[in-house]
């Protein structure tokens, strides 16, 4: 089974060529990765128009939310660490 070459390999070799071949091997680079591109099905997004469409968030809902996750901040011992009032 053959050894497998790896980039750092590729490297090397590429520094010994000629001004010539490298500018050769941009080229066969290039038009290999132009077909691979042609082959590549680009991937389906979900279009976000919509979304929530349906769901009914008021303003008080929002706001019942924010006093949950910010009420206690900052937190108690956040404040007795830095100095403030308990």
């Amino acid at each position: 089974m053959a050894k497998a070459i790896t980039l750092e390999e590729i490297l090397e070799l590429v520094k010994q060529l000629s001004l010539l071949d490298k500018v050769r091997l941009i080229q066969e680079i290039a038009s290999q990765i132009e077909q691979e591109l042609r082959t590549v099905q680009p991937v389906q997004r979900t279009p976000l128009r919509g979304l929530w469409e349906g769901l009914d968030i008021t303003d008080d809902d929002i706001a019942k939310v924010r006093a949950e996750l910010w009420g206690d901040f900052p937190h108690k011992d956040v404040r007795q660490n830095r100095g403030g009032s308990p």
